[in-house]
């Protein structure tokens, strides 16, 4: 493949992932506003859908042998994640709340998972041990969104999960097309998401080739940003219209996906080697730090302000910058 039908391929392939990704969202935001979910249950939704393009790209790059880039896809996506959807909705919107046990729940997961994956990362515990450590941290989320409506628990700790789980849409009677309509179409687009992403990685692989990119590079940066833009579409658009717990919902899940199908489970299956090495070491301790910081900036009264969100962009330059220098 020429250098000029690779860069054709790459575009075609980031115009159909682009706009599957906004199909995507606005016909969750439409189901959900249907059936009333409540804002944590809703940011899962939109980010086990728009975060196709970066979990796929991570996996293509592993099965085409490529291991740099799927890492750095998972960890580039991530820190751009921390910046894009919640440092830009902070400068758009002014701030970013939620209340106190929707952020314990999101970013105490978050934060978990993250140190286990360092820890694998590190060379502290094998494969199986980090994704048991994932999972002791997921089942009980999982239960949480799962009892959040039951009536047999009392109704002082139904109400502390439902603030965990953030606000609810209105409910709307669901009927005719208006129900139909979103469940129709949200099945293909992310179908045209995760074909559009596997594309992307292809061609940028032939493209980094050509100019002498390394793939850690190819990684971190050029995949990281473009997969995660349908990411940082949905998050800023519930940022824009200040649904903090659905937007901080969705950028936690969103990187503790990445991390979990990006590089817990294929660990389990492709060896990365005893520890990460050279750049990709710093990139990780950049992620834990990044996430960290997210969560305190969260935590302060009134939330991320446009100060934090400039902290948490700036820390994506910073980021980018480094790979830039010593990639």
């Amino acid at each position: 493949m020429s250098t000029g039908i690779a860069a054709v391929y790459f575009l075609v392939a980031l115009i159909v992932t682009l706009y599957a990704a906004a199909v995507f969202a606005d016909r969750l935001d439409r189901l959900g506003a249907r059936l009333g979910l409540p804002e944590a249950l809703l940011g899962l939704l939109t980010a086990a859908g728009a975060d196709a393009p970066e979990l796929a790209a991570a996996i293509a790059a592993l099965a085409a042998g490529a291991k740099g880039v799927g890492l750095g896809v998972v960890v580039g996506s991530n820190v751009f994640n921390l910046g894009a959807m919640l440092g830009v909705s902070a400068l758009a919107a002014g701030s970013v709340t939620l209340p106190r046990e929707a952020l314990g729940l999101e970013g105490g997961v978050a934060m978990g998972v993250t140190v286990a994956v360092c820890l694998l990362g590190f060379g502290v515990v094998p494969a199986w041990a980090a994704l048991a450590l994932v999972l002791s941290l997921l089942v009980p989320y999982v239960a949480i969104v799962a009892l959040a409506e039951s009536h047999r628990l009392p109704l002082r700790r139904r109400r502390t999960l439902r603030r965990a789980m953030g606000e609810r849409h209105r409910r709307r009677a669901p009927h005719g097309r208006q129900l139909w309509e979103p469940l129709l179409m949200i099945p293909p687009a992310v179908g045209a998401i995760v074909l559009g992403s596997i594309g992307m990685v292809h061609a940028s692989l032939q493209l980094g080739d050509r100019v002498g990119m390394p793939h850690l590079l190819v990684g971190t940066l050029l995949l990281a940003v473009l997969t995660s833009l349908p990411n940082a579409y949905t998050g800023v658009r519930l940022g824009r219209a200040r649904r903090g717990s659905a937007l901080v919902s969705e950028t936690m899940n969103s990187n503790t996906i990445n991390l979990v199908g990006g590089v817990a489970v294929p660990a389990l299956f492709v060896g990365f080697g005893r520890r990460f090495s050279g750049l990709l070491v710093v990139d990780v301790v950049w992620l834990l730090v990044a996430t960290g910081a997210a969560i305190a900036l969260l935590a302060r009264p009134g939330g991320v302000r446009r100060g934090g969100g400039a902290f948490l962009l700036a820390s994506w330059v910073g980021f980018a910058v480094v790979q830039v220098v010593f990639g």
